[in-house]
């Protein structure tokens, strides 16, 4: 399926896969952070299992989806080092972060630790959590040495209750090392939730090291899955909470259906009790698997090693022009965040779009965010596009 390694770094690098997308060849498209474009072998699922939907009537076709259901959590497992049975498939990350805010237990107060600027999934399910029980919420500013991982250590203490954050900050890729932050909250007693959808799929997580409570990542950027399908990684140590939807499937004795006891809401084992409802879809879980089980063939490690090529040219390109980043070394591999004194145009995408290149303005910066369909010649484009714009 991949096409090819390159040259003396087989072990280590993609060759472009850009033929196993369908992009033209006039589009810079550097915006895998916003949109992770469907592979070929998706769409081409995906127009497969709509047809299942079309003859409900065939129990071979709800074999085949209850099939694909269960090797996207044991793919998403492999990605993660987790088993099948820590992972629930969800709508979204928003829907992931409300049932670790309803599972933890927090105290009046007790401090919920966050980061300035963070994700608004990851964000409002603790500021509302803190109001409800009368704890403290605690916004950890930017460091002005990008060392995120230090400055939120020394937030944490034993009035912790939560560490709510992600592998990087989603406006400029500035990295936050999550094993050190998972050994501090297990030393002081509070719970690390992670939201992983900017790193999942491009950068190696293992829940084996960094020992999150739950993990959620949306599918639809560096998973290349489609749009409202999710994954949550569940520490088994929280097997026992409850579900946000309770339904046929999530039961443990299954009834006749519509034969509802009152006795029965125990749940299913394992994370799959958390699953959301309509999980059966016969079309999404067929276009998430050919993603994901390629993925596992290109290798983590390996798709991280071949985009970190191009944000390293981003960045020796952003420096030559005075611009400021996130450093390497406190940076993921996978986005760029950049900067210019003087600010970007509010209509920096449209203007760029205009000229067929694709980026993000988040906050102040200019994200950028490469993937295997990308060439170093892309990154000329982009900063020749840049250097077209206004002043400010």
């Amino acid at each position: 399926m991949s096409q090819g390694l390159r040259g003396e770094h087989m072990t280590d690098r993609l060759s472009n896969q850009r033929a196993m997308f369908d992009i033209p060849e006039d589009i810079v498209y550097l915006n895998c952070a916003s949109q992770g474009p469907l592979l070929q072998i998706s769409c081409r699922a995906g127009q497969e299992s709509v047809m299942r939907k079309a003859q409900p009537w065939d129990a071979q076709n709800r074999d085949r989806t209850a099939d694909e259901i269960e090797r996207c959590r044991s793919a998403y497992g492999v990605l993660i080092g987790s088993e099948a049975n820590n992972i629930a498939l969800v709508h979204s990350t928003s829907y992931g972060i409300k049932l670790a805010a309803e599972s933890l237990p927090v105290l009046p107060g007790q401090n919920i630790v966050v980061i300035e600027d963070q994700f608004p999934s990851n964000f409002h399910a603790w500021h509302l959590k803190t109001r409800e029980v009368g704890a403290k919420l605690t916004v950890v500013p930017t460091p002005d040495d990008w060392d995120w991982t230090t400055a939120i250590l020394t937030h944490i203490d034993y009035n912790t209750a939560i560490v709510a954050t992600a592998p990087c900050r989603w406006t400029d890729g500035s990295s936050i090392d999550l094993v050190a932050l998972g050994r501090r909250c297990r030393e002081v007693g509070a719970a690390l939730v992670v939201d992983a959808t900017q790193s999942a799929g491009a950068m190696e997580l293992d829940v084996n090291e960094i020992d999150p409570d739950f993990m959620i990542a949306s599918g639809y950027k560096w998973l290349l899955c489609p749009y409202t399908f999710s994954f949550l990684y569940a520490a088994p140590r929280h097997h026992s909470a409850q579900p946000i939807e309770h339904y046929t499937w999530t039961l443990n004795d299954i009834p006749p259906l519509g034969m509802m006891r009152g006795d029965d809401m125990d749940g299913a084992s394992g994370a799959r009790r958390f699953d959301m409802g309509e999980r059966n879809n016969p079309i999404l879980p067929a276009m998430a698997i050919s993603a994901l089980e390629q993925l596992i063939e290109w290798r983590l490690e390996r798709i991280s090693r071949s985009v970190e090529i191009l944000t390293d040219l981003v960045e020796v390109a952003a420096l030559d022009r005075g611009m400021l980043m996130p450093p390497k070394g406190r940076r993921v591999a996978h986005i760029i965040g950049i900067r210019r004194q003087q600010g970007w145009p509010e209509d920096l995408q449209e203007r760029l779009a205009s000229m067929g290149v694709y980026v993000s303005k988040r906050g102040d910066a200019m994200r950028v965010s490469p993937y295997l369909y990308n060439e170093a010649n892309e990154v000329e484009r982009l900063f020749e596009a840049v250097d077209r714009l206004p002043a400010a």
